[in-house]
């Protein structure tokens, strides 16, 4: 998690802000009666909740050691609305998807084609004076903000907050590496000018240093001497539709999954999806990265989008902003398959044996029976606590401040005669084992007073794997 005037703050992935207004409204429009009901239920899942996590003491060992891999920049986080306007430009243009921004009115057109939806989203603009035409609007538009961004920092952040030690390989100012936190060593070139991202619920950049991964050298050679319990691995989504030269992109893919390879049998390895369009740079990440992972972690765009390719399809750009449990479950079974499927074939790499999937109402846990994992349970719990405590931007969870949108009970599959479970207010994380795994699912405290919703997934992600590690 970022660190901005002393405030939590955001960057990477986030969760969807038009679901959670549907939210708050809902939360405001009800009975007295109700009200007295919800709020004793609410009380009791969040006591359940906090229960499940501190099961779990990360401080009564030595802290963990978790290497976290790559970029860094500065996130500008501002209302969109408001920045289409300033520039000129009416937000109610056409909806419509662009791989890439080229032009204003694309960027009205994808702003408009995303944020109904809620659907998470980062695009590249090739046009460097439309690009720094942005920034300068956002940094003259009220109530801005900055923070420092980027998957890697986000997830190091959140990892040094909960108790582990991190080499993060990024290259950042020195201005923002006084930030970051004295739990986290840098592994990475100094930059005059850090990369910038513009958080308008859908994140635009025109990234030079991260794409190329410019820290990877400077990684490597500390990552010896480091000897991390977790390498993670996230942020590659910033070389999507980026004007490399003829086989740039290959060879440095080639070259991190030389480094991935390279960990120790005792190392668990984390590859945290993106949002991706690009399938050429999606199928080099199946062939070369994914391999080389045995834990997955992705929202409720990116599971569809990656078993997608996975079946031979094209991409989906956009999926369903607020899928079933059952849904999210059968597609968690089936990427599990067929990565493991795709594992045996080859002899090559790690298996898969853990798949983590955050949705706004949900998280879902996968782990194989006796796998490095540890912990399901109580990291499902805290993943869950974790998303209310950074989209409403506070430690302490305000059940005043939170509602439940999962459904009472949900069905394990959408297979007809599929077991039924009921959530339960004094035992929320559900858990039970099928084939060779153990699945565990736990509602949401949805946080209904947004303070930021950007970095949501990285931060959940995150903390979901310290208590695992």
């Amino acid at each position: 998690m970022a660190v901005e005037g002393g405030r939590l703050s955001s960057g990477g992935k986030y969760v969807t802000v038009v679901s959670l207004m549907v939210v708050a409204l809902a939360y405001w429009y009800r009975s007295p009666a109700q009200n007295a009901r919800l709020d004793e239920r609410l009380d009791n899942v969040l006591s359940s909740l906090l229960k499940a996590e501190r099961k779990v003491d990360i401080n009564s060992v030595s802290r963990p050691r978790v290497a976290i891999g790559f970029g860094g920049c500065v996130d500008i986080i501002v209302d969109g609305v408001a920045l289409l306007e300033k520039i000129g430009l009416q937000p109610n243009a056409r909806p419509l998807h662009h791989d890439y921004i080229q032009s204003a009115e694309q960027l009205a057109e994808s702003f408009a084609y995303f944020f109904p939806p809620g659907a998470a989203s980062e695009r590249f603009v090739l046009n460097d004076t439309l690009f720094n035409e942005l920034v300068e609007a956002s940094r003259g538009l009220p109530d801005n903000r900055w923070s420092v961004g980027g998957n890697a920092p986000v997830m190091a952040g959140r990892m040094a907050m909960e108790g582990c030690d991190v080499l993060l390989g990024g290259s950042f100012n020195s201005d923002l590496t006084e930030v970051l936190s004295q739990h986290m060593t840098v592994a990475g070139n100094t930059v005059e000018e850090p990369d910038i991202h513009l958080i308008l619920e859908y994140i635009v950049h025109s990234d030079f240093h991260n794409p190329y991964l410019a820290s990877l050298e400077d990684f490597e050679r500390k990552l010896q001497s480091f000897q991390p319990d977790l390498l993670v691995v996230g942020g590659l989504q910033m070389m999507e539709n980026f004007p490399f030269q003829q086989g740039e992109r290959a060879a440095l893919l080639g070259r991190l999954a030389g480094l991935l390879s390279s960990a120790l049998p005792g190392t668990g390895v984390h590859f945290e999806m993106a949002s991706f369009v690009d399938e050429g740079l999606l199928g080099d990440l199946l062939e070369l990265i994914l391999p080389q992972a045995d834990s997955l972690g992705m929202n409720e765009q990116e599971l569809p989008n990656l078993l997608s390719l996975l079946r031979g399809s094209a991409v989906t750009v956009l999926s369903d902003p607020n899928p079933r449990v059952a849904t999210v479950l059968d597609q968690m079974r089936e990427l599990y398959r067929l990565v493991n499927h795709r594992h045996q074939q080859s002899g090559e790499g790690r298996a898969l044996t853990r798949l983590h999937v955050h949705t706004l109402a949900f998280q879902a846990l996968a782990v194989t029976h006796g796998s490095r994992w540890k912990n399901t349970m109580s990291a499902a719990a805290k993943a869950s606590l974790t998303a209310n405590r950074h989209v409403c931007g506070s430690a302490d969870i305000n059940p005043g401040k939170a509602k439940l949108i999962m459904d009472d009970s949900f069905s394990v599959s959408r297979q007809e005669g599929s077991q039924r479970i009921h959530l339960r207010d004094t035992r929320p994380v559900s858990c039970w084992d099928e084939r060779d795994y153990q699945i565990c699912v736990a509602p949401v405290l949805v946080c209904t007073e947004v303070y930021q919703t950007a970095g949501g997934g990285d931060n959940i992600s995150a903390a979901g794997l310290v208590l695992q590690i």
